[in-house]
């Protein structure tokens, strides 16, 4: 159902089944997949492209210029992954030349007054808590849950499967599979409870556990830590990506407790 009352630019793409609230506005350049809903008051703009099955709700603004002083008007995106929902008056903004686009994966949860800035990159299942926000060019892998009020830094990497406590302030880049609170953010333990929710096996939550023991707790630095872990730690996918996390950290990663 396409309300009378919302202002849609003959331009936009929509897909089969999309529902438009009144007073939304829908601007030129603009595609939504099937069956997404949009909510009154929501402005979509140049450049968005979102997915089928979402919900976007009053308020948002989705798409709009970057808040980045080097921003000179090229052409950029804002992409949505399908089945995602961004809550009231939350701000997603489209990227620079940096990066070409901000892009939002499948199944995410963006929760009221969430902003998320410019050539941002969010994996999947993301849950952004009320009142959360991320600076340009940060990315968060799959299943990472921000607590609400929790603020990011520019370029800051967050791994997956990564729980934040809330109003934690994200200076450094927090490794995967990890909890981190406090101030200034620190380690508090593997995720157990979204990793069991997800899966893991009591076995690879102990082997997660052992090898985050051992970079966080041994009194080694990061370098000697990581080579302790490829030598004493079997190869698995998860022993690798985190040691690939690690080493690829140009911010440096949070402290232990």
């Amino acid at each position: 159902m396409i309300s009378s009352l919302a202002h849609i630019d003959p331009k936009a793409r929509l897909g089969e089944g999309v529902t438009v609230e009144p007073f939304a506005v829908i601007y030129g350049d603009v595609v939504i997949g099937d069956g997404t809903w949009i909510g009154s008051g929501a402005v979509i703009y140049d450049g968005a492209r979102i997915g089928r099955n979402c919900r976007i709700f009053n308020g948002a603004s989705i798409s709009a210029i970057p808040q980045d002083m080097k921003f000179s008007g090229e052409e950029t995106t804002l992409e949505i992954g399908d089945n995602t929902t961004v809550r009231e008056f939350a701000t997603l903004n489209r990227g620079t030349r940096a990066r070409g686009r901000t892009s939002i994966g499948k199944n995410c949860l963006l929760m009221a007054y969430v902003h998320v800035a410019h050539d941002c990159s969010l994996g999947d299942n993301v849950i952004m808590v009320a009142s959360s926000g991320i600076a340009g060019e940060v990315e968060l892998g799959d299943w990472v849950t921000l607590g609400g009020g929790v603020i990011v830094h520019q370029f800051v990497r967050i791994g997956n499967h990564a729980f934040l406590g809330g109003g934690s302030k994200v200076r450094m880049d927090v490794p995967p599979f990890i909890k981190a609170d406090r101030e200034p953010l620190a380690y508090m333990g593997i995720n157990s409870v979204g990793l069991e929710r997800r899966g893991f096996t009591k076995e690879k939550m102990h082997e997660l556990h052992e090898i985050y023991r051992a970079y966080f707790n041994m009194g080694l630095n990061g370098t000697k830590a990581l080579e302790h872990i490829e030598a004493n730690f079997p190869t698995t996918p998860e022993r690798d990506y985190i040691i690939q996390f690690i080493r690829g950290s140009e911010r440096g990663v949070i402290r232990g407790r």
